[in-house]
């Protein structure tokens, strides 16, 4: 049986007043025994995070890290082991944002994977299409191809490891969400090709949904057979609805 995984993801907002609020507003809420949480916060609140929410089930994440985890000559960039010793368990690797906006390719989130395995981080694999491919019905190619990328390297067990996040990119702050029907298509489309190579593994690999998950649509996206959880945007901000969200993936599961 696999463990629902609920994560938010900060992205660039916040500001240490407001982080302590919300952190504040964390520590009092509910959080389920039977799912796995985790916050990505901005890099340099982690260890306030850290130290706030020691006494909660809420692990820590990157938001992104540098493809090699030694000390060199790579000014701005925090490696895996930096994320590492700083109390993460997880960083984010290939999410849309990055690959649109800062044109990381296959090739180097593949190395980002590498790196963060290297150093005990659990990597979140994100894949997904822009509405464009969608409409195109290239769907399954375009998640295909951004899979198979990292498991021409690292096989189903290596994905195993980490977690797999579908990130529709049509859905990522616009107000639209795949329907859950939508969702579990390509998720179930995603189990299914690792399944192809080890059918046991593809069994325990977590997929997660990120696109515009909130706490009045998450029960029914989380009450899918391939859906393990949720990677949250904007609802994650607010800790009432965070912690909804973590309840209904702790009912389905």
């Amino acid at each position: 049986m696999r463990r629902p995984l609920v994560a938010g993801n900060w992205k660039m907002h916040g500001t240490r007043q407001s982080v302590d609020r919300l952190l504040d507003e964390l520590c009092r809420e509910d959080w389920p025994e039977q799912v796995d949480l985790m916050i990505a916060p901005p890099a340099l609140y982690i260890e306030r995070c850290l130290s706030a929410l020691a006494s909660t089930p809420l692990r820590l994440a990157g938001q992104t890290s540098a493809w090699q985890a030694e000390p060199g000559a790579l000014t701005g960039e925090i490696s895996p082991a930096q994320l590492r010793d700083a109390g993460c368990e997880y960083v984010l690797v290939g999410h849309s944002e990055r690959r649109s906006l800062f044109a990381e390719t296959d090739e180097s989130i593949c190395r980002k994977f590498a790196a963060a395995l290297a150093c005990g981080l659990r990597p979140v694999l994100c894949v997904g299409e822009t509405r464009e491919q969608r409409d195109a019905g290239a769907t399954a190619e375009v998640v295909g191809s951004q899979l198979q990328a990292v498991l021409d390297v690292f096989g189903v067990g290596g994905l195993a490891q980490g977690v797999i996040a579908y990130e529709p990119v049509w859905a990522i702050g616009t107000g639209l969400t795949a329907s859950p029907d939508q969702a579990q298509d390509v998720h179930a489309m995603v189990r299914a090709r690792l399944a192809l190579l080890d059918d046991e593994q593809a069994q325990a690999v977590q997929i997660v949904y990120g696109g515009s998950v909130k706490a009045d649509n998450a029960e029914e996206l989380f009450a899918m057979p391939d859906i393990d959880g949720g990677l949250v945007g904007g609802a994650s901000l607010n800790a009432e609805e965070f912690g909804a969200i973590a309840r209904a993936a702790g009912k389905a599961s």
